[in-house]
């Protein structure tokens, strides 16, 4: 057996949380193979809305097994919260929850030293959920991180204590006032006891060494699909640098976010939304700044579901959309989000960019550069309520033509059509 995999194409957003409950009855196992608590995943069905940060988007199938991955990093405090919504929504994930003991921890003083960093930065800042999502990662290069299984080690506060105080001295260095600082409300002590007091949730969950849980199943013949988090224009080697995430959120993550060897890899579901959106700072040529932007904003309720803050929105870019595809060796792409644009009369799409007196249809380095400019493509809009559609036949022509253009431009058959954010209004093609 081989692992598929999904995910996003954009700068995170795209609906991922969604098409992995609606694929989740097809597998044995969902894997979630990198990113932390930065990450939302919203799910909708039955009338009620489900956000994950951590956890995989399989887990409200109980038949499913899901797993974190190695790749993941956890907050033991964020993830005992995600668990007692679980609970609250009559969802047991002892049963069917597994989590990597090679998976690191963000400690305490990882959410610190992010607010430290980020706010050393002043006006060129990464726009960082202030998750600790960077700190965490940079130690676990620097080969000092804690991971999940040293929670149970006889030796684990000391080696706590150790890095506690590591990060503190590095505070220090930037004058930062410990007595200032708060997360989630509470003062530093109050959400240091509360994470420490959070360990004990973790560890009653199922601790696995994920490569070898992995690789086994794939031999008896289960079915794996991996569950990425952020979005390939955020990924560390190949996103628009500076402004990304601390991991890689492409297919190669899966092989070092789970272990597993790059032939296992299988099927590459791409989702996409039918326009853009970015959380943060950073490039995004084709951002619209006008009474449009807004529009789409409000119909798309783009706001954050880690961070609450407004999404920053414009139209398809098809440059940065062929280069994910080519990064990830996309197999089957999935639109998100058409019916937002229900109401346009025109719809413009971004084919080429326009650098100086060059024109270049590929994403390139200079992506930071304000003088690449996009070139638009006007699409006639549909101009119809989609919401409450569930065939292909009965899509306006219009969409369909919109659909077939970018099939045209990227070379990737659209597989999947999702008109809306309950797990119903999904369409599939093929």
């Amino acid at each position: 057996m081989k692992v598929d995999v999904l995910l996003g194409l954009q700068w995170g957003d795209e609906g991922k949380g969604k098409i992995v409950d609606v694929f989740t009855p097809k597998y044995d196992i969902i894997a979630r193979f990198q990113g932390g608590p930065n990450a939302g995943h919203t799910l909708e069905f039955n009338g009620q809305k489900h956000v994950l940060h951590t956890i995989p988007s399989g887990i409200f199938h109980p038949q499913t097994k899901n797993l974190i991955g190695n790749g993941v990093i956890i907050d033991p405090y964020i993830f005992k919260q995600e668990i007692e919504k679980l609970y609250a929504s009559g969802i047991d994930p002892k049963v069917n929850l597994y989590v990597s003991k090679k998976a690191h921890l963000i400690l305490p003083t990882h959410r610190l030293l992010d607010a430290v960093y980020e706010n050393s930065l002043e006006g060129k800042k990464i726009g960082s959920t202030l998750k600790g999502i960077g700190p965490t990662y940079t130690d676990k290069v620097n080969r000092s991180g804690l991971r999940v299984g040293d929670a149970s080690l006889e030796n684990f506060e000391k080696k706590y204590n150790a890095k506690k105080e590591n990060h503190l001295q590095i505070a220090e260095e930037y004058n930062f006032d410990l007595n200032d600082f708060t997360i989630d409300g509470k003062t530093f002590d109050e959400y240091e006891k509360c994470w420490l007091e959070s360990l004990e949730t973790l560890k009653l969950m199922k601790l696995v060494d994920s490569e070898h849980f992995i690789n086994s199943a794939l031999k008896k013949g289960e079915t794996v699909l991996a569950e990425g988090a952020q979005g390939t224009m955020l990924d560390i080697d190949f996103g628009s640098y500076p402004f990304v995430t601390s991991s890689n959120t492409i297919v190669s993550g899966v092989c070092s976010g789970l272990g597993v060897a790059p032939q296992k890899i299988g099927r590459v579901f791409g989702v996409f939304k039918g326009y853009c959106t970015r959380v943060g700072n950073g490039p995004f040529p084709t951002e619209l700044f006008d009474e449009i932007g807004e529009e789409l904003r409000i119909a798309g309720h783009e706001f954050g579901s880690t961070t609450g803050r407004p999404r920053r929105c414009g139209w398809l870019d098809l440059p940065a959309l062929k280069y994910a595809i080519m990064l990830n060796g996309v197999t089957d792409l999935i639109i998100t989000k058409s019916d937002v644009m229900d109401e346009f009369e025109t719809i413009q799409v971004c084919n080429e960019y326009k650098y100086g007196e060059q024109k270049i249809d590929y994403f390139p380095y200079e992506i930071n550069d304000p003088k690449l400019q996009p070139i638009f493509k006007p699409i006639e809009g549909w101009k119809t309520n989609i919401a409450g559609f569930r065939k292909v036949h009965e899509l306006p022509k219009n969409l369909m033509d919109y659909i077939s253009y970018i099939e045209h431009q990227v070379a990737v058959p659209v597989s999947i059509i999702s008109v809306g954010p309950d797990r119903n209004q999904t369409i599939f093609r093929f």
